[in-house]
């Protein structure tokens, strides 16, 4: 008797060790995966920028490199000075490089090991919050001793960034829904809810106008720098999972 019972009890085994699958999986959400679209949508703003953005700076050489700092350092003061003068904040002037670069003579031997004279930079990036003036200060900047213009460029102010980003979203959102629509049609299926959002970056990016490098030359110019702001796009990236049935 004992054998028939030691006998059954793998088969209970068996037949318990196969419903447990079956079990597992009808409590599993995963299982049951909802029936989705999901798609991505962009959204792009053209606009006027209304913020500058100015770089330039002092080039400086002398044999004794004290020298050249010193007068790179007088030369940038008194620039710096009459911007203020003209009304740009000091929180606006933004030192964005310095460097001192050895010049060697090319022919002392061996291979030009002797220092010609050391060449001092140095770079400030001036926001202008008034777009109109940007010329106006590459002028002033280039009037007092200002010898180099690495870039000008224009970009938004945070205010009009932030309105003109939920303009981008909310095209992109729109975009998204025109094609999930359509994709629903097409299927025979119905869209009954959103599952999820994705909201990718928002891109506003700065418009450089590099015409004016190297100011050296201005300094003789009889009007005032011509600067044209172009326009900028901002724009924007969703990804939209919606419910069907």
């Amino acid at each position: 008797m004992e054998r028939k019972i030691w006998s059954f009890i793998p088969a209970l085994l068996i037949i318990s060790l196969a419903l447990l699958p079956i079990t597992a999986a009808a409590a599993d959400p995963a299982a049951c995966p909802e029936n989705l679209i999901s798609v991505s949508g962009s959204g792009e703003i053209l606009t006027s920028p209304d913020i500058g953005l100015a770089t330039f700076g002092v080039q400086t050489e002398n044999q004794d490199v004290k020298a050249a700092q010193q007068e790179n350092a007088r030369i940038m003061d008194g620039i710096i000075s009459t911007l203020v003068a003209a009304g740009i904040p000091r929180d606006d002037i933004q030192t964005v490089s310095y460097t001192i670069y050895p010049v060697y003579d090319d022919n002392t031997l061996p291979f030009g090991q002797k220092i010609k004279y050391y060449q001092v930079t140095s770079m400030v990036q001036v926001t202008v919050r008034d777009i109109a003036r940007t010329g106006e200060i590459i002028d002033i900047a280039v009037s007092n001793g200002a010898n180099q213009v690495s870039s000008v460029g224009f970009t938004l102010s945070p205010e009009k960034e932030k309105s003109l980003r939920a303009q981008a979203l909310t095209e992109a959102v729109a975009n998204a829904r025109y094609d999930a629509d359509v994709t629903a049609v097409a299927t025979g299926v119905t869209i009954t809810g959103v599952k999820s959002v994705s909201v990718g970056s928002v891109y506003v990016p700065i418009y450089y106008d590099n015409r004016y490098t190297g100011a050296a030359e201005m300094k003789t110019a009889a009007v005032p720098t011509p600067i044209e702001t172009g326009q900028i796009t901002v724009t924007a990236q969703v990804s939209i999972s919606y419910l069907i049935r």
